[in-house]
């Protein structure tokens, strides 16, 4: 799928084919822009069948057997508690319908080579603020997901998300996301992403002293959720080099517990859930100023 239109929305460090062929056309050095050297990380890869994590590359299979600790060849530095995987979540069939009323929808041009839609409040995550105006709830499609999860899927049954980023990646822009926390203030623990079109990994960093990352692959229509210390002490972050073709994220996320019964904007969160399964919902990003998330 070639870059539409030259469009780039790239800003500080970060980057994409399209930013950086566009500097290249001025005589700026190529040097510029090329990767960290990765020569010293130490790499493991998470079985996502049982959950260990071993060195790579590893001299042998992983045999699946579970670990009462979850050592990762007996290294617990490198342990990543709070991922789930799940294989097969939607169809065949039932993917191409998702992706088609997806692409209904306008994609806007967002940082790092990625295409974005946006379903939940607009967030000023410094000033910590809320604007609901543009906010008329998830997208009608992604009602059978949500009630699936809940259904099926026991480490949700009590999930609430109020919002849903579709986020396009495809390698002719280098589309990647940088190492980052998602937000604590208003997104909650439980962070849960769809894959769909391509598998690809999802990697897991700590900071850049200890030069440990994780690899948790994702295959094609698989559901991943992310909690516990793999939310709060590890960053998470898709490469460049493994999008390997389009791939399309299904982001959904909860609210904190400031935001819930008993908390102190638990007026507000109660408004945002209320509006956000309604699963009556138009993209919010399409005319509205971009923001971090």
């Amino acid at each position: 799928m070639a870059a539409e239109g030259g469009n780039c929305a790239c800003s500080g460090i970060r980057k994409c084919l399209l930013c950086e062929d566009n500097v290249r056309s001025q005589n700026a050095p190529r040097s510029a822009f090329k990767e960290k050297s990765t020569m010293k990380l130490r790499r493991y890869k998470l079985c996502i069948i049982c959950g260990k994590t071993m060195a790579v590359p590893s001299p042998k299979k992983c045999t699946h057997i579970q670990n009462s600790n979850n050592a990762m060849d007996s290294d617990n530095e490198t342990n990543l508690e709070g991922v789930i995987v799940i294989l097969d979540f939607v169809g065949e069939s039932e993917e191409l319908s998702i992706v088609k009323e997806i692409d209904r929808t306008i994609w806007k041009s967002s940082q790092s080579g990625r295409r974005k839609q946006d379903f939940g409040p607009q967030v000023n995550f410094k000033k910590r603020k809320l604007k609901l105006d543009n906010f008329t709830g998830l997208p009608e499609f992604s009602k059978a997901l949500v009630e699936r999860m809940r259904s099926l899927v026991p480490a949700l049954g009590d999930f609430q998300p109020v919002e849903l980023c579709n986020l396009e990646y495809v390698p002719e822009r280098g589309s990647s996301i940088d190492p980052h926390f998602d937000d604590i203030w208003v997104w909650g623990e439980r962070l849960v992403t769809l894959n769909l079109l391509s598998e690809s990994i999802l990697t897991f960093s700590r900071n850049e002293n200890d030069n440990i990352e994780v690899q948790v692959p994702l295959p094609r229509r698989s559901l991943i959720i992310v909690k516990g210390s793999a939310r709060y002490n590890w960053k998470h972050a898709i490469k460049r080099e493994d999008i390997v073709s389009r791939r399309i994220a299904i982001t959904l996320r909860e609210l904190a517990a400031e935001f819930c019964e008993g908390g102190q904007c638990s007026s507000i969160g109660s408004d945002l859930i209320k509006r956000a399964l309604s699963f009556q919902g138009k993209s919010v990003q399409v005319n509205v100023k971009d923001h971090k998330s």
